[in-house]
């Protein structure tokens, strides 16, 4: 049996300070938390951490500062199974997010970039030797655009299948697009890239949310749309929904990096997009039912339980 190439993931890695409360409290207003908690996080290390937890092999390229944050986050991501010989140490403060979280799940996020801002075009370009080998590249918007831009560049070039998740939502170049196998919104980054910039999707369906993503030259959209599922949509098949599954929310603070880390994950096993979409749904509905970020992936084996207790309720009519 071939090996498995690794999926390879560019991004940041943080240190999440989590304050609990019953709701989100209002600009100037002060409100008297329930719980505070210390999570490794990152966009772009808590999918390197899903991909690991499901079992399939990764590598993570980014920065760590040389602070007790960073042995600490360094440390949790290779007792999980992810290859850190990317990840360079520098001077300075690791990347720290504060984080808020109603007890509806609900929550509002902060985050001072720290070593992440240190991410270069110099280190991708480095890190050619991995990408090479990788069977698909998986980035976010939360190192700096000119090292995103360079990885479009070089992925292209190299062939390499490049997945973005465009968060936070960030102005982005034609040839960031036309680089792209998959862009994965989620519905406020996908109205402000398809041009409603009150970071709602308003009157834009799904559908012509889709078609505008397309047709700035990226393959394959992904629109994660929360509790309402997922549409997918490709330059060369017409849209579809997968639907969400219910579960009761307790934090949806890394439900979208559960949802991309699994999505890369089933197309590198081979799953077809929709099919990849689905395991992806499930993955993240899991999520949302534990606290924190990396400490809420699921495993290959809960993801299929999950769906295979769903698809029997579904039989049943329940």
């Amino acid at each position: 049996m071939a090996e498995e190439r690794p999926i390879v993931v560019v991004g940041s890695i943080n240190i999440d300070l989590v304050a609990i409360a019953d709701r989100i409290p209002a600009i100037g207003e002060t409100v008297l938390g329930t719980d505070f908690q210390i999570h490794p996080g990152g966009k772009g290390a808590n999918q390197a951490v899903a991909i690991a937890r499901l079992g399939h092999p990764v590598q993570m390229i980014g920065r760590l500062g040389n602070d007790g944050f960073g042995t600490q986050l360094r440390t949790n991501m290779q007792a999980v199974g992810v290859d850190c010989s990317g990840v360079a140490t520098c001077e300075g403060p690791s990347g720290v997010a504060v984080i808020l979280v109603s007890n509806r799940g609900e929550n509002c996020i902060v985050v001072a970039p720290g070593a992440n801002a240190k991410v270069t075009p110099r280190d991708v370009e480095s890190s050619l030797p991995i990408i090479r080998r990788a069977g698909m590249v998986l980035t976010q918007l939360e190192i700096p655009m000119e090292t995103v831009e360079c990885l479009c560049t070089l992925c292209q070039r190299e062939g390499i299948p490049l997945i973005l998740d465009p968060a936070p939502a960030h102005e982005l170049p034609p040839v960031v697009f036309q680089s792209l196998e998959w862009f994965t919104p989620n519905q406020t980054e996908a109205a402000f890239y398809a041009g409603t910039r009150n970071g709602a999707m308003g009157t834009t369906s799904p559908e012509d949310a889709a078609r505008s993503l397309l047709s700035k030259g990226c393959r394959g959209v992904l629109l994660k749309l929360g509790s309402r599922g997922a549409y997918l949509a490709t330059s060369r098949h017409s849209g579809q929904f997968v639907s969400a599954f219910r579960v009761s929310a307790v934090d949806s603070t890394a439900a979208g990096d559960a949802f991309n880390g699994a999505f890369a994950t089933g197309l590198a096993l081979g799953k077809s997009p929709r099919e990849s979409a689905i395991f992806a749904a499930a993955a993240a509905a899991i999520s949302v039912t534990r606290a924190g970020a990396q400490t809420s992936m699921p495993t290959m084996s809960e993801v299929q339980q999950f769906l295979q207790d769903h698809m029997i309720k579904d039989r049943d009519g329940m």
